[in-house]
C-alpha cells in the first residue's frame, strides 16, 4: 500500500514526497499557499508558492515576500512531487492544489466555492473539478442545512434594500471582509443608487483585482464620511470589526447587513443587532460539496475545518474512503 502524499505535522499539511506544506500555519521553508485568506496564507515562510492570478492579492497582504508564481495547470516538480494549480472558485486566485507523486495524485482544495446552480463568484475563476485519488476538501457549511439562493436573488434584495434606504435618506452599511466579500458585493451591486465607501483596508486589495481585470464600481475616499452627511443615500462595504464613524453620529439614520453563508441561520441576525442579513457564501453549500467531491471521481476523501463529522458520514454511505486532518484553518467568519 502506497504512503500517503500529505500528512499532517505540527506546522501544518505536508508533502514528504516534495518537502513542502500547503497552507502551513507555523513558520516553514517552503509553503504552497491556496489563498491569501488569513487563516491560510501566514507570513513568516521562506518561499512561498501559489497562482499566479492570486499573487497580487497576497503580496496586499503580506507585502514582500519570495515568491514563485504559476498560470493555471503549469506544472512544477518539487522534490519528487510534480505540482498544478486549478481555479477553487472561493476568492481571486484561490487554488486547489494537484500532487502527482507515487503512482498517486492527491488535491486539496482549500476554501473553494463549487455551485450546482452552475454560478461562479464574478470576482475569480470558477472552480475546476480535477480527478484524483484523494480529495481533501473543507466543509465550513457542511451541513445539509446551508443550501445558498441564486445570487441574483441575493443582490435584487440587497440593492431593492439600498435602494428603499436611500429613498428615505438612510445610510446602508454591508458587512463584509476586506479581501474576497467586499468584491464580491461590490461586483454585484447596482452602483447607480448613490454613492460607495470602502473600508480603506480593502483599498490595496480592490487595486489587486483591478490588476488583474476585475472591473469594480467606483468608491468614494473614506475620509468623507468624518461628515455624517456623506452618508446619507450612500452604501457602506466594511468589516463588521471596522471603526464605525457612523455608530457615533445622529444625523443620519444608519442600516446595518450582514453579507455570509452564515445568515442562513436565521438567529444569527438577530444576535447581532442586524437590520438585514443577505446569505452570500464564496464557500461550498452542502450540495455543492456533495457534487465537488462527485466531480473529483476519487475513491479517498479526507475533510478538514468545519463540520467535519457530518460530511464524512454523508459520504461514507455513499461508499468513499473517508477521513478528517485537524487543522488551524476555519476562521469561519469568512464565510
Amino acid at each position: 500500500m502506497s504512503a500517503d502524499l500529505v500528512v499532517r505535522r505540527p506546522q501544518g499539511l505536508y508533502c514528504p514526497a516534495g518537502d513542502f506544506y500547503v497552507d502551513p500555519w507555523r513558520k516553514v521553508e517552503r509553503a504552497v499557499i491556496t489563498h491569501a485568506h488569513s487563516d491560510h496564507a501566514r507570513a513568516g515562510h521562506a518561499h512561498y508558492l501559489c497562482a499566479r492570478r492570486g499573487a497580487g492579492v497576497l503580496r496586499a497582504r503580506l507585502g514582500h515576500v519570495d515568491l514563485t508564481a504559476l498560470e493555471w495547470g503549469e506544472a512544477l516538480a518539487i522534490g519528487d512531487a510534480r505540482v498544478s494549480l486549478h481555479p477553487a472558485g472561493h476568492i481571486l486566485g484561490a487554488a486547489q492544489v494537484r500532487i502527482e507523486a507515487q503512482g498517486q495524485v492527491w488535491v486539496l482544495a482549500g476554501d473553494y466555492f463549487f455551485s450546482t446552480h452552475g454560478e461562479r463568484n464574478p470576482t475569480c475563476d470558477a472552480f475546476e473539478p480535477v480527478r484524483c485519488d484523494c480529495f481533501v476538501t473543507e466543509a465550513t457549511f457542511g451541513l445539509p442545512i446551508y443550501r445558498w439562493p441564486r445570487h441574483a436573488e441575493v443582490f435584487d434584495d440587497m440593492n431593492r434594500w439600498w435602494q428603499a434606504n436611500a429613498a428615505a435618506g438612510d445610510a446602508s452599511v454591508v458587512g463584509a471582509y476586506s479581501l474576497g466579500k467586499t468584491q464580491h458585493v461590490l461586483a454585484g451591486i447596482e452602483a447607480s443608487i448613490g454613492p460607495v465607501y470602502v473600508h480603506p483596508t480593502a483599498e490595496a486589495i480592490n487595486a489587486a483585482h483591478a490588476d488583474e481585470g476585475i472591473a469594480l464600481p467606483a468608491t468614494r475616499p473614506w475620509r468623507e464620511l468624518e461628515d455624517a452627511r456623506s452618508l446619507r443615500g450612500a452604501l457602506v462595504v466594511a468589516p463588521p470589526s471596522a471603526s464605525a464613524p457612523w455608530r457615533w453620529q445622529r444625523a443620519v439614520r444608519v442600516r446595518e447587513s450582514f453579507a455570509s453563508g452564515w445568515m442562513q441561520l436565521h438567529g444569527a441576525r438577530h444576535r447581532a443587532g442586524l437590520d438585514r442579513g443577505f446569505v452570500l457564501s464564496d464557500h461550498a453549500d452542502w450540495p455543492g460539496l456533495l457534487a465537488a467531491v462527485d466531480a473529483a471521481r476519487c475513491p479517498r476523501v479526507i475533510v478538514t475545518h468545519g463540520d467535519e463529522a457530518v460530511l464524512v458520514r454523508a459520504l461514507a454511505e455513499k461508499g468513499l474512503e473517508c477521513g478528517t486532518f485537524r487543522t488551524a484553518f476555519g476562521d469561519t467568519s469568512e464565510g
